[in-house]
């Protein structure tokens, strides 16, 4: 009877181990509630940014790759938040990384914050808008010098201001 009572109780916490552990593969950690100087209804959000811009930046979904004519943008400016008009990169910053997504090695100063991401079943690094918190993209370690990042972004959630 003791073995069986074992075995039933390592099936159990087995199971239970692997549920709890899928689970959370799929969704955030719960976080502190943050407070951002601009904030709207997901009505007004709609309304300003149209359907896939609202996607991206209020959602956190990701555009598809090679879509964004902010890809083509090479001239002197800054991209800004589409949602508040935050300046968040400088077009000095701006390399083609292959990926199909407007990519920069350096934001500007107090213009973006970060998250945990583990949706997906890994853990990244999600970058947001300072301001409003609108979702913009993932920083990853492996960009050019300076310094060594890759701001990978979705063009949906930004705009361009020609210097």
């Amino acid at each position: 009877m003791t073995t069986l009572d074992r075995r039933r109780f390592l099936a159990t916490a087995a199971t239970g181990l692997l549920g709890s552990t899928l689970m959370a593969c799929g969704s955030r950690p719960a976080e502190a509630a943050e407070h951002f100087a601009v904030t709207k209804t997901d009505a007004q959000w709609r309304a300003q940014l149209g359907e896939a811009a609202f996607g991206v930046l209020r959602r956190e979904n990701t555009e598809r790759p090679f879509t964004s004519p902010l890809n083509e943008e090479h001239r002197a400016g800054v991209f800004a938040c589409k949602g508040c008009a935050q300046p968040l990169f400088s077009s000095r910053t701006k390399f083609d990384s292959g990926t199909g997504w407007p990519s920069f090695y350096a934001p500007l100063p107090r213009a973006i914050g970060f998250r945990r991401d583990s949706t997906l079943g890994m853990v990244r690094t999600e970058v947001h808008c300072a301001r409003c918190g609108g979702h913009l993209g993932h920083v990853f370690d492996d960009g050019p010098r300076p310094t060594g990042k890759r701001y990978c972004m979705n063009g949906l959630a930004m705009t361009f201001r020609p210097a």
